[in-house]
């Protein structure tokens, strides 16, 4: 068995120390590994070489490596791994190399993958997410969330945009990238377990300044909800702002997004039926999302307000969306909703994200 960092694959990022001898474990440890993506460094005890065990993301001490490797420096995300469920001492052990905890195999297994591939990754702040959902058909909620993540782009923010729906023809349409080069939903379709944060954000199209997860022009396919899960975990581990366009039916993929939400924005046309539609929409998603807030779309039927709208539907209003002359003409010209960066639509969602990103999550009226 040979010791010491091996070269890091394409696509791999560098992974956690692994301290053992026992060939079977260090079997399962690399299986493990290369489930997250990552690839180890490997030694029989604390190496020699300075940093190696301080600089890792996270240490793997396989019990029977545990007395080699008392004495090494204190260091957070150490992790004593073995399969002797029935071991007494293996506490004592890990208290004597600092240990955060003692992992079994198989049992410990899922759990793991994940642990690792989350140091690897260096996971900090996960990002706001936000969903933007239509009260009605034709509401504007595409259009909305296209300006948002584009006005969040020009601000420097690292941004996703995830197309929802799976009938909404195409957010890269709508940003102008259909023919983009890139991944789209078919190709996660079926995804189970962890996806890496990294290597989606990679794989997408980047247009205006974000990545955009869309469909493609083919036969429709079925997420499944654990796709979604895990393509929404993922995004969100990136950091910065994740904007999710959802349709106005819950099924059980709609519903994950929804549960991986910071919060829900319900656009709203201004005129009776649209808000008899839109407290549907709202009883629906609000059996999921906990906090769902109204977007006010003119112009306006007679008697009514952004307020009075809000108060019918029992959201807070973050305010009434606003018109801009030349958008239909701007979109056919290849320019995205919010490009404009002087446009009422670009300073209605710089506002928001503003307000939204402050620290106090304060983005009502």
């Amino acid at each position: 068995m040979t010791s010491g960092r091996p070269r890091v694959a394409e696509g791999r990022r560098a992974g956690p120390l692994i301290v053992t001898e026992d060939v079977e474990l260090l079997d399962d440890l690399l299986r493990l590994c290369a489930a997250a993506g990552v690839e180890p460094e490997v030694h029989h005890s604390v190496p020699e070489r300075k940093g190696s065990w301080e600089d890792a993301p996270m240490v793997l001490v396989g019990d029977d490596a545990a007395a080699r490797c008392r004495g090494a420096t204190r260091r957070r995300d150490v992790m004593l791994v073995g399969r002797d469920q029935d071991d007494p001492i293996v506490w004592r052990r890990a208290v004597e190399i600092g240990a955060d905890c003692v992992l079994r195999l198989p049992d410990a297994e899922s759990w793991l993958v994940d642990r690792i591939a989350d140091a690897a990754e260096g996971v900090g702040r996960q990002a706001l997410t936000v969903g933007v959902i239509g009260g009605r058909g034709g509401a504007g909620a595409s259009t909305l969330a296209c300006a948002l993540a584009v006005t969040a782009a020009r601000a420097g923010r690292r941004t996703m945009l995830v197309d929802g729906d799976p009938l909404g023809g195409g957010l890269d349409v709508l940003l102008g990238g259909e023919q983009a080069e890139g991944r789209r939903w078919p190709d996660f379709a079926a995804s189970k377990g962890r996806v890496a944060g990294g290597a989606l954000e990679e794989s997408l199209p980047r247009l205006h300044g974000l990545r955009v997860l869309s469909w493609d022009r083919g036969d429709s396919v079925v997420v499944r909800p654990e796709a979604m899960r895990s393509v929404l975990a993922a995004a969100r581990r990136r950091g910065g702002v994740v904007v999710v366009d959802l349709p106005r039916r819950v099924d059980e993929a709609v519903a994950e997004a929804l549960a991986q939400l910071d919060l829900g924005l319900l656009v709203v046309p201004a005129e009776l039926r649209a808000v008899a539609a839109a407290g549907r929409v709202a009883s629906m998603v609000g059996m999921v999302l906990q906090d769902l807030r109204a977007v006010v779309r003119g112009p306006y039927a007679a008697g009514l307000d952004e307020q009075w709208i809000a108060d019918a539907l029992r959201l807070p209003l973050v305010g009434e969306l606003p018109l801009e002359p030349g958008l239909p003409e701007a979109q056919d010209g290849g320019s995205p909703p919010g490009s404009r960066a002087r446009g009422p639509l670009a300073a209605f969602c710089a506002e928001f994200w503003e307000r939204a990103l402050a620290g106090d999550g304060s983005v009502a009226s």
